[in-house]
């Protein structure tokens, strides 16, 4: 029960009489000679349609002089609540009338009492007053404490209290009486409830907004507010102002360690802050400056930045061997700035891409330079991929041109050597014996009834490592198979050769843009219309992008705009990689639901990617017949200096293949056609849906807890990885209501704080509190009511 429930109650219940014995109450005297309870008035006429107030002539808000009360309990005079009269009986419920400014003593009174009360003298007699048990008049404090007619609550009594009392009563009023029992309620409290209950978020938004936080909030709140600072921050915001305030927040000394805290949990929704701190003059540093001491501070963040910047920079001029260890030193002095919070407003770029640089650093300090085909593919699996994912992850942490550069110059130190000396010793095996992928006349892998093939263009190994991950997580069952591409490795190349219509492809001598023909027909592939055809002939359903076919016979589709990014915004592309990989998951979930027992994911190549641009090499274009990136088809009798490589269709037409990384074109961050172990090796894998659900992980929402608009909670089970999110429905990501989705740290706990500027709008609401994956996938959820109150 709420606080304004119990009081309409017990002010309702002083009409109580025997009906054998007495007459019913004419009216309920309501005398309030402090006044006190004329805020909470507003709201109880809602609640009360028996309410009248005594006061100037406004019959709207039912308030009126004397003589029109006594007109009104006649039952003379219509209101919106209808006719009240002293003979009214059934539900009719007895007046009330409230007296601000006058006594139970006024009334008493009659020969002294004043002309304008006299109409309502002699209802003391007719009527009843609500008063206590002792006679006196109801206040505030009285009706909080006493356990006889009021709510029996531990209250303070001091003037400070009653003042905050006073001021926060209509905000009271909704209070549940059962959350207040067993609490000490001080003007602390009284003075947080009047703030809107949560000062902290206050006293951020006041730092964030200054004046126009104060004009939307009235005097009273304003004046807690201010209480709330000077007794729990020692901090007064009138007179210190709001410079004061930013500086011992980013000192973050005593109690505004928690106010610092709180704004770490949600920066982006006080833009403002950053900038007020940046204005300040900062503690001097000295050899022990850390993030510890100076973290709060983005000048000290910025300062460590450049630094970093001219460090990453510096590493264009050393060899690998020293690149690599300066990487690492770097690490250990600026990994742990990924924890403060200018790494989540973006402001600093570079110490995160440092964490991918120093895993580059690791897996490229041993080359794959040695053994077979087979040793290579091998060390390429276990752990080579891992390189192309980091410099990969490296490039996307970063925007701007500055930072870009810094990036790119430790990349190409300890990256680019690696994939040089990686690809010529693969270049070597080629030449001195047969290339694993030259099999241009395999028949195709069988697929099966209920089965169909989804192709990627350009999955490269380490992209179809990420997403294999993500279906295992997700419990799908998962074969794999790495395979040489065919050469050169380009789509019009090897897309055919991953076709289930390969036997039936062949090449002509004549051909020099890659792309083969038809055997029988000798019509080339070029177009898609041919390529379609022949599928179909074969009895291949080609489902569109819109398509998912029924489950039955065979079926090959198509998706991915990886190569196209990778061409249209070279190392760009890098921040795109996620979505394109949501994308291909999405797709292989649908195919499965729409009845396919398996997917084949397929793809065609790999490619290359070097900030910088990869190194250039000449190739006269007269010598050729077309050139490509990273392969050219040399004109018939033409004398080259390049290695020639047969084509994949047709062993007689020979073609060039740039020597270890290099472009037959200048500035290309991004390219293929090569012969490399990130282009020619790919996988290709299978999907099916698991047999059973019963090895699902185990994770559960075990505690939670509102304080203000923040929600507390605890996970348990298996939850490594897991994020918490707040939605309006649980299964749309699209009603999030929290600032940013929070992972859950290694003890299961988070914070989440709700977005929205009013919040009001949202507290009371019913919502789910959800644990998701990196996917997006709901593994627990729980019902919660946002800000804890129903």
């Amino acid at each position: 029960m709420r606080i304004i429930d119990r009081l309409t109650a017990q002010i309702r219940s002083a009409s109580i009489h025997n009906p054998d014995v007495q007459a019913a109450p004419a009216c309920i005297l309501w005398p309030d000679k402090g006044r006190q309870w004329e805020t909470a008035i507003p709201r109880l006429l809602d609640e009360m349609p028996e309410l009248f107030i005594l006061g100037e002539y406004d019959p709207e808000h039912r308030t009126g002089p004397a003589i029109w009360l006594r007109c009104v309990i006649a039952g003379k005079i219509e209101t919106a609540s209808g006719v009240f009269s002293e003979s009214a009986g059934g539900d009719r419920k007895t007046p009330v009338l409230y007296l601000p400014g006058v006594s139970r003593q006024d009334l008493r009174a009659v020969e002294q009492c004043p002309n304008e009360l006299k109409p309502l003298a002699e209802l003391q007699y007719r009527g009843v007053i609500w008063s206590q048990i002792n006679a006196r008049d109801w206040t505030i404090l009285a009706f909080l404490k006493s356990h006889q007619g009021g709510l029996g609550l531990d209250a303070a009594q001091d003037q400070k209290t009653k003042t905050a009392l006073q001021l926060s009563l209509y905000r009271l009023l909704d209070e549940e009486i059962s959350l207040l029992e067993g609490k000490h309620l001080d003007r602390n409290f009284f003075n947080t409830l009047l703030a809107g209950g949560d000062p902290v978020r206050d006293l951020l938004r006041w730092l964030d907004r200054g004046d126009d936080f104060r004009s939307g909030k009235n005097p009273n709140e304003w004046l807690a507010f201010v209480e709330i600072c000077k007794s729990q921050l020692g901090f007064d915001p009138e007179k210190d102002g709001e410079a004061a305030g930013a500086a011992r927040l980013a000192n973050r000394e005593g109690p505004w360690r928690p106010v610092w805290e709180r704004f770490c949990e949600s920066p982006k929704r006080y833009k403002r802050i950053p900038d007020k701190i940046r204005r300040l003059p900062m503690p001097p540093e000295d050899l022990l400056s850390t993030a510890d001491t100076h973290g709060a501070w983005p000048q000290w963040n910025e300062a460590r930045e450049n630094e970093l910047r001219a460090d990453l920079n510096g590493l264009a001029q050393s060899p690998p061997y020293k690149a690599r260890k300066q990487i690492l030193e770097l690490e250990r002095r600026h990994g742990e700035r990924r924890n403060l919070v200018w790494a989540e407003l973006g402001e600093a770029q570079l110490a995160l891409a440092l964490k991918h640089l120093a895993a580059l650093a690791e897996h490229t300090e041993s080359p794959l330079a040695a053994g077979s085909f087979d040793d290579l593919a091998a060390g390429y699996l276990h752990s080579g991929w891992r390189a192309d994912a980091a410099a990969l992850d490296a490039i996307a942490c970063i925007s701007g041109q500055d930072n870009f550069q810094a990036v790119s110059a430790a990349v190409r130190a300890v990256y680019l050597p690696w994939l040089e000396t990686s690809a010529r010793h693969l270049q070597k095996l080629v030449r001195e014996s047969e290339y694993p992928g030259a099999l241009p006349n395999k028949k195709a892998e069988t697929v099966r009834d209920g089965e169909c093939i989804l192709f990627v263009d350009g999955l490269r190994l380490d992209l179809a490592k990420r997403l294999i991950d993500i279906l295992s997580r997700k419990q799908y069952a998962i074969s794999e198979t790495a395979v040489w591409s065919a050469l050169p490795t380009v789509t019009a190349t090897c897309k055919p050769s991953v076709s289930p219509v390969r036997e039936y492809i062949a090449g002509n001598p004549g051909d020099s843009d890659f792309t083969p023909s038809v055997a029988e027909s000798g019509q080339s592939l070029k177009g898609g219309g041919p390529f379609k055809k022949l599928m179909s002939d074969n009895q291949w359903r080609v489902l569109d992008k819109s398509e998912y076919g029924d489950g039955t016979g065979v079926a090959w589709c198509e998706i991915g705009s990886i190569d196209h990014e990778g061409h249209a915004r070279g190392c760009k592309m890098a921040d795109s990689i996620p979505g394109v990989l949501v994308e291909i998951l999405e797709r292989i979930e649908q195919l499965l639901f729409a009845g396919w027992k398996t997917v084949h994911v397929r793809t065609d190549h790999g490619w290359l990617l070097m900030p910088g641009g990869l190194p250039g090499i000449e190739l006269p274009k007269v010598l050729t017949d077309t050139k490509w990136g990273r392969c050219a088809a040399v004109k018939e009798g033409a004398k080259v200096n390049e290695p020639l490589y047969s084509w994949h269709w047709n062993p007689d037409r020979r073609i060039a293949l740039a020597d270890g990384v290099a472009c037959y074109r200048k500035g290309l961050d991004y390219a293929h056609g090569g012969l490399s172990l990130q282009e020619a090796l790919v996988l290709n894998f299978r999907v099916s849906a698991p047999t059973s659900k019963t090895s699902r992980r185990s994770a559960e929402i075990t505690d939670v807890k509102w304080v203000g608009m923040r929600c507390k909670m605890a996970a348990g089970g298996e939850f490594n990885g897991l994020s918490a999110d707040i939605r309006r429905h649980a299964g749309e990501s699209e009603s999030s209501v929290v600032m940013t989705v929070k992972c859950l740290d290694e003890n299961g706990r988070a914070t989440v704080v709700i977005d929205d500027e009013d919040d009001d709008l949202l507290e009371g609401a019913a919502a789910f509190i959800v644990l998701i994956d990196e996917n997006g996938e709901i593994w627990a959820q729980a019902d919660t009511v946002i800000g804890g109150v129903a």
